[in-house]
Parts: C-alpha cells; sequence; structure tokens
C-alpha cells in the first residue's frame, strides 16, 4: 500500500529549472511524483521508502533551499486546491478551500465590469468540470459555486 506525501520548498524562481534536473530522477513502477511551482507531491510506497531520509536529501542537496514536509491524515492530504483521498485500491479527488476562504470574488457594490465577475464564476465551473470529481464531490462543488454566485451578484 502506497502513501500520499506532499513536501513544499520555498526558494527563487531562478533555482526552479535547475531542481528538476538536479534531484528528481525517473521513478520506479508504482511511484510518482508531480510538482508545481513550489509543490510537490510524491506517491511512494512505506516500505521501500524512508522518506525521513529522502527529506534530509532533498534539504542536503541545495542548502540555500528549505523543504518541509506534509503526510496524509486519515488517508488524505490536501495539494494546491483538491483533497486526493485514499479509499481501498483507488484514489478519488475533490476541490480543497482553505478554512480562511470567503466566497466573495469581486464586492457586489465594484465597478468591475460584469464579465470579469462572470469569468471567475466560469473557471469555478471549468475546475469541478476538468477535475475527475466523483459525483458527491461534483454535486458538493456544484452547490457551492451557486451559493457564490448568489453572495455575488
Amino acid at each position: 500500500m502506497s502513501s500520499i506525501l506532499a513536501t513544499e520548498w520555498r526558494f527563487s524562481s531562478r533555482w526552479a529549472a535547475n531542481f528538476d534536473y538536479v534531484l528528481l530522477e525517473p521513478c520506479p513502477e508504482g511511484h510518482g511524483s508531480k510538482s508545481y511551482v513550489d509543490d510537490i507531491l510524491i506517491v511512494y510506497n512505506e516500505i521501500e521508502t524512508d522518506i525521513d531520509l529522502l527529506l534530509e536529501q532533498f534539504n542536503n542537496t541545495m542548502p540555500t533551499m528549505k523543504f518541509s514536509l506534509e503526510k496524509e491524515t486519515n488517508n488524505s492530504i490536501n495539494f494546491l486546491d483538491i483533497t486526493i483521498r485514499k479509499n481501498h485500491d483507488n484514489i478519488s479527488f475533490s476541490v480543497y478551500r482553505k478554512p480562511t476562504t470567503t466566497d466573495t470574488i469581486i464586492p457586489k457594490d465594484s465597478c468591475h465590469p460584469q464579465e470579469n465577475k462572470q469569468a471567475a464564476i466560469r473557471y469555478l465551473f471549468t475546475r469541478m468540470n476538468n477535475y475527475h470529481l466523483e459525483r458527491t464531490a461534483k454535486e458538493h462543488e456544484y452547490n457551492t459555486i451557486k451559493q457564490i454566485k448568489r453572495n455575488n451578484k
């Protein structure tokens, strides 16, 4: 059984291009990684991978960068704007919003053109339709978007 792990590092963007070249190698069968700017998601086998040693290796590779580690809790982890949940033999996704997120896109009384306000709603619908959400997660996201739309008329 694999675990899901996300690591995050903070460094200037000029180092980003070099990072993949220096540190990341092809992953063995059944393992993988995905990165986005300063976030990396690593799927690994707990039996084969000493994740604390891997974190130490990341931090020793380029001392000017500091990596931190976030492990899954309750078989799930938040990565960027999704929650990845491990179920028996597969994974499921749902949209993640930070607890501090508000549903205000552009204040109702702003002078922004209506097209700008609609663009934000279109983005939310596009994200909902492009992510591989299960039916219940998609329904929940649809209702959330409807509420955001009502609150931003």
